[in-house]
């Protein structure tokens, strides 16, 4: 090459190797993917409990629910029992950290009773919190059975608490903690069994109902009496009912 004809020529950046993207996943997005469908498997679970029963329900159905073989369970579960214990929980963890979080925003025993109520109204009609009413906890192998029983203890010991501290400011009837909550609790519980999604009420307006019916009772009250205005020279005024608007 011409060395002047080289000297004109402009020279070409050399091109710098770029980073490759890789296919693989971090860990800790392996974690969270292998954690997603661990749920999506306790999840389909639940709803096949609480459709058919523990017992009716098989891994193949589980498998088949999720469109994967039933091999490819084994990788986030060890067994029936375990999804089981694993569904039981997750419902009794939420219905704890709920009345927790209510107890935590203050207000009076009424105020919070009402709030728990709502909280744990809400969860049992969700497959987790229904899977934990529908599937009694002696089906769970122990010693899982006596620490679900010891948290199911904590529910009814918060609902007590609420119940005996409205007794003594006055805004609740004098009555036996122990004997109200348990009514409270499994009135709601109830609901867990007959609930159906896509039902005539939403789940909004069963709480609501639920709710008012057991802290304002069925019976009518009577109406208040109020003196009728007497003209003068008439006879003593008659006491008259008013109905309550």
């Amino acid at each position: 090459m011409n060395p002047a004809t080289a000297a004109k020529t402009p020279k070409i950046p050399k091109k710098t190797a770029s980073a490759v993207a890789s296919p693989w996943a971090t860990a800790p997005d392996r974690e969270q993917q292998r954690e997603a469908k661990r749920q999506a498997v306790l999840q389909a679970a639940a709803q096949l409990f609480n459709e058919r029963g523990f017992h009716a329900t098989s891994l193949d159905d589980i498998a088949a629910r999720l469109h994967v073989t039933k091999p490819t369970l084994y990788y986030y579960v060890k067994n029936k029992d375990e999804i089981l214990l694993q569904c039981v929980s997750q419902g009794l963890q939420m219905t704890l950290e709920g009345i927790e979080a209510s107890r935590q925003a203050g207000g009076n025993a009424v105020d919070q009773l009402r709030a728990c109520m709502q909280v744990y109204a809400d969860i049992v009609m969700q497959p987790f919190g229904m899977c934990l009413i529908r599937v009694g906890d002696e089906e769970v192998p122990e010693p899982s059975r006596t620490e679900l029983r010891r948290m199911k203890s904590e529910i009814d010991q918060a609902f007590r608490r609420l119940v005996a501290q409205g007794v003594q400011e006055g805004s609740l009837q004098p009555c036996d903690p122990k004997m109200t909550a348990f009514v409270i609790a499994g009135a709601l519980s109830w609901i867990g069994r007959w609930y159906q999604p896509g039902g005539e009420y939403t789940p909004e307006q069963v709480v609501q109902q639920c709710i008012a019916t057991l802290c304002e009772g069925v019976l009518r009250r009577p109406e208040p009496l109020t003196a009728v205005p007497a003209k003068r020279g008439a006879a003593p005024a008659v006491a008259r009912r008013t109905a309550i608007r």
